[in-house]
């Protein structure tokens, strides 16, 4: 193990996503415990300070427009490593960079020949923690997010008292990552109708279109049990609405990652993602919809804006009945 003694300052930085960025928090909580004396800064892209402001283990966030040159740290853990975290890096004074090796070569023999060389699945979180080797022995830490009481009020207010709750995180950013939105609606028609579950529709201002043909596509009997929240909830009281629901139905998404913070039970679909690339839900309970066995699948590691076969199989493929069905059966055996 490397000497910690003397590390007294630790910046980490990863500018993006929400999933990447949540994905990091198991790592800071175990080098929390490894260099309890250090403070822990982190770096992250302005969108995304706050799924870190509130970390009990981080001192302070900055975006990398805050971060003066020269600033002094012992040691600098770069999880990004793209070139705009390695100029950032050049420009402090830091005793001692490592860096998470994203090995996209893996994943580029996988995409275009179809070589599948990662023989044991390992995600993300652990390799992130590959970089802190010396440091960092394992992780069994969970990810953690920390809503704040006025966001969890928020969150209270907004779903209310009663019938046990279903979130459903329709959106991605590629369309390749996204189950359709009818069937989506067909999911919540049949889970309401055989049980008292009710429905709360979570995403960006970007996703209050799609909500909206959602709600469109359901029956009036149907659409007076779901409520859609799509954009007009923050980060973190996205992530506070998360920690209230009692299942999650989410496409391979930030959204996704954030409700494992909250040990929520997890039913998610892959489209063009596998699980090789590493971005399963981590230390949480979940369910995997996908379609194995197809030749062209994974046609991206991080999705595509429209079906390069023109048939949308891995998604059209999965049957909104056997999805309901499962969450249905979850519902039942709830001792909620």
């Amino acid at each position: 193990m490397t000497e910690t003694g003397a590390i007294r300052s630790i910046l980490v930085i990863r500018l993006s996503a929400i999933g990447d960025i949540v994905l990091t928090t198991p790592l800071l909580t175990e080098l929390h415990r490894a260099v309890p004396q250090a403070r822990i800064d982190f770096c992250t892209k302005a969108p995304f300070l706050s799924l870190l402001s509130s970390n009990p283990v981080v001192a302070s966030v900055f975006s990398p427009e805050q971060i003066a040159p020269g600033s002094s740290y012992d040691l600098v853990v770069d999880l990004q490593n793209n070139r705009r975290s390695r100029t950032l890096t050049r420009h402090l004074q830091a005793g001692t960079v490592r860096r998470y090796r994203k090995r996209n070569w893996k994943k580029l023999l996988l995409v275009r020949f179809g070589w599948n060389l990662y023989r044991v699945y390992r995600s993300v979180v652990e390799r992130y923690a590959d970089a802190l080797e010396g440091f960092v022995s394992s992780v069994s830490a969970s990810c953690a997010l920390y809503p704040s009481s006025e966001e969890m009020a928020f969150a209270a207010e907004a779903i209310g008292a009663g019938a046990p709750v279903v979130a459903i995180c329709f959106g991605a950013n590629h369309f390749t990552k996204r189950y359709p939105l009818e069937r989506f609606a067909r999911i919540i028609e049949l889970v309401n109708t055989a049980t008292p579950a009710r429905v709360i529709l979570l995403g960006g201002k970007e996703d209050v279109q799609e909500a909206e043909k959602i709600m469109a596509a359901l029956p009036e009997t149907i659409r007076i049990r779901v409520k859609s929240l799509a954009g007009k909830a923050t980060l973190m009281q996205s992530a506070a609405l998360l920690s209230r629901a009692d299942l999650v139905l989410c496409n391979d998404t930030g959204l996704l990652h954030m409700a494992s913070a909250f040990g929520r039970k997890l039913f998610v679909i892959f489209g063009s993602s596998v699980g090789d690339f590493g971005f399963l839900p981590w230390g949480v309970t979940y369910e995997l919809f996908e379609t194995r066995g197809l030749d062209c699948r994974p046609c991206s590691h991080i999705g595509r804006s429209s079906c390069p076969k023109g048939h949308f199989r891995c998604m059209r493929d999965i049957a909104p009945e056997r999805i309901a069905s499962r969450i249905v059966e979850a519902l039942n055996h709830s001792p909620g």
